[in-house]
């Protein structure tokens, strides 16, 4: 989804004449979108190495190989039991 709206607004910025407000405005909004979507990416793969009992700064690598690595762990299973993040790191969310 958030790949969705990144390219949503690169067409819309390609559509609008340059040096325009309107293309200043285009091209903010994707800016904005590309640091939203790269911070969620990071704050899930430090979740999803917390699974696997590791530092945040495990997550770093994602922000050089982006998404790949969160579809890559995706198909791991996390370490089974409490570890120092906390006591049911594989269990579903509460809501």
């Amino acid at each position: 989804m958030p790949l969705l709206v990144q390219l949503f607004l690169l067409y819309q910025f390609s559509r609008t004449p340059l040096g325009t407000a309107a293309s200043q405005y285009w091209a903010l909004a994707w800016w904005i979108a590309v640091v939203v979507s790269t911070w969620s990416t990071f704050a899930l793969t430090a979740k999803r190495f917390h699974d696997f009992g590791k530092p945040t700064y495990y997550a770093l690598i994602s922000l050089v190989i982006g998404a790949i690595l969160l579809v890559i762990l995706a198909f791991f299973k996390s370490d089974p039991g409490p570890n120092r993040y906390g006591k049911h790191t594989n269990a579903p969310a509460e809501s």
